[in-house]
């Protein structure tokens, strides 16, 4: 394939490709790329690549056109452009650019704005947020009385999600005593003891008392047979005797 006809396939991609010479100056870029940055060819031809593009790489060492033409595999990318006013995300592929001969003469480099892929993705992180607040609802229950439900499997993604989130409430109200209440856990293993027991420990890091409840017979029995010491945590078979030690623990007193 000839010259001619290579520029014209490039010509015709709609994401901006451009090639520079070894001394970081375009020596071509297509029309795409040239609509990217709101300017002609005429006004770019010799531009230096980081004058046009003016990412967060441009003249630092992560610059991956750099890389490649001393020699390192092509990669690709994201960083932020600045273009004019705006800053936009994208996605770049970086090659060396060769002579016949193999010899290194430049760099070439594939970009994409990736503006709708991030907003798509900020989404998704908003809903999982959404989800593991709804999935872990630490609530109020009483002044310096906290309560997390948890409701069916806890595995070690859930764990630590429960845990991050209760030890940002705890800070957020300095509560002196949350309860955890596994009545509605569908099964209690050795896994599921552990997470609990980690949970319990962080609060204690935290200056809070930590107290199980919704223990039932059931469940009692497995952590017998399984041979789980949940140690120094209190623990209640209902979430209103964990409710009434929790009052006494923190000297409430309830009139009626």
């Amino acid at each position: 394939m000839n010259n001619t006809m290579s520029t014209k396939i490039l010509e015709q991609l709609p994401t901006p490709v451009m090639a520079i010479n070894k001394e970081m100056e375009l020596i071509f870029l297509n029309d795409a790329g040239c609509d990217f940055v709101g300017k002609n060819w005429e006004e770019l031809k010799g531009c230096k690549c980081y004058d046009v593009f003016n990412t967060e790489h441009c003249e630092t060492a992560n610059c991956r056109m750099k890389q490649v033409m001393d020699g390192k595999d092509p990669t690709t990318i994201r960083t932020m452009a600045r273009v004019g006013e705006n800053s936009v995300p994208i996605e770049y592929t970086a090659d060396k650019l060769v002579d016949e001969k193999g010899a290194v003469i430049g760099g070439l480099e594939y970009i994409i704005d990736i503006t709708e892929t991030v907003k798509k993705e900020q989404k998704l992180k908003e809903q999982s947020r959404t989800i593991m607040e709804i999935s872990t609802p630490v609530l109020k229950l009483w002044d310096r009385i906290l309560i997390l439900p948890i409701v069916g499997i806890v595995d070690s993604y859930r764990a630590q999600q429960m845990m991050d989130v209760m030890l940002n409430k705890l800070k957020e109200t300095a509560s002196k005593l949350i309860i955890l209440d596994i009545q509605g856990v569908a099964a209690v293993d050795t896994a599921v003891a552990n997470h609990l027991i980690k949970i319990a420990k962080a609060t204690r890091l935290m200056g809070c008392t930590c107290i199980i409840s919704g223990i039932s017979p059931a469940v009692a029995q497995t952590l017998v047979q399984l041979g789980i010491d949940l140690g120094s945590i209190k623990t209640n078979s209902t979430l209103q005797e964990a409710l009434s030690s929790g009052f006494e623990m923190l000297n409430i007193e309830v009139s009626k």
